[in-house]
Parts: structure tokens; sequence; C-alpha cells
């Protein structure tokens, strides 16, 4: 299920906003600069299926992204429970950070906790199946997937290189909720 939660920045205890409507969810991010939207699968597409079959599920929408954004690269990335390396790959993301370029995740399945730290605010986006967001470039955010990650998501790249993070030393992160 998808969530916003709205913080001061200097304040994790008090909430100055909260949705679970989509809609106003994809209004309220659109105000901040953070777009927000929701896309639905052109075919049916199985559970475990590879990375192929999901990119053309969702070609249409993939398109359409980059033909609006310019987006050079796109892949799936997937991640389970007993993926050996996921307590690793969690911390790595937990930091804030920036990126030079815009983060964009589509979830084909599962969830994950973007917040993003904003005129002095954090935002925090669960975004599950059928969401999309976009962190823009430059924007100090970080990500949690869980002890226990689970999902699939679509992630489009302008740079070459992929995942690129620039770690802003910020120990934010640490003051704010996490997943299970």
């Amino acid at each position: 299920m998808a969530e916003l939660k709205i913080f001061a920045d200097s304040d994790p205890e008090t909430l100055l906003q909260h949705s679970r409507d989509k809609s106003e969810m994809a209004a309220i991010l659109a105000g901040a600069g953070i777009r927000y939207e929701q896309w639905q699968a052109g075919e049916d597409i199985a559970a475990g299926a590879a990375s192929e079959a999901v990119m053309k599920a969702y070609s249409v929408d993939i398109a359409r992204l980059q033909r609006e954004e310019g987006y050079q690269t796109v892949d799936v990335i997937s991640l389970h429970p007993q993926h050996p390396d996921r307590e690793a790959l969690r911390k790595k993301f937990l930091d804030e950070h920036r990126h030079t370029e815009d983060e964009v995740r589509f979830f084909v399945d599962g969830q994950g906790l973007f917040t993003l730290h904003l005129n002095g605010k954090i935002y925090q986006v669960l975004c599950s199946r059928g969401d999309l967001i976009s962190v823009p470039a430059n924007t100090p955010h970080w990500f949690d997937m869980g002890s226990q990650p689970s999902f699939v998501a679509i992630r489009f790249f302008n740079n070459p290189d992929g995942w690129v993070a620039h770690y802003t030393g910020s120990e934010i992160a640490q003051r704010y909720s996490r997943l299970p």
C-alpha cells in the first residue's frame, strides 16, 4: 500500500501531512517537484518473470518516459529476502545521498521507502506495486528496502555508469523511521 508522510526536518515525531490516496499523493509530490504516477502492465506478467518480459509488459510507459525525460538506459532489479547481499545492499542506500541525475524507479512488485529531504521537510514515500517515483537530480534522499527486501523495479538512467551516490555526511536518515 502506497503512503506519503511529511515531517519537519527538525522533528521526526510530528507528522505534518499524511495520505494513502495515490491521486492526492501525486498532487502533493508534484508541488514539491517530484514525479509520482501509476502504471498498469500492458499484458499479464507472471511472478518471477524474466527482465525481458517485465520490460515488454511496461514497454509503452517505458518508451513514453524515455521520450519525455531522455533516459538512455533502462534495466530491471529484483531482490528477495534470501538474497545473500541483502544486508550490505540495504546499508548502501540508508544514508542521505544525492545523484547528479534523477533516480527513477517503477515498482513492478513489492515495496520500498524513499525518503526525500526538501525545503526543510522530510517526505517519506512508501512505493508499492504500480508506483513510479522520480527523485530529481541533486535531491538529498535515502532509500530503505527493509530487512527482508522483496521487490522488482524498473530503473531509468542517463548516466551509463548507473547508480552513483554522493553521500552528504548528514546523520538525518537515522532519526526517521525505516521499514521493518
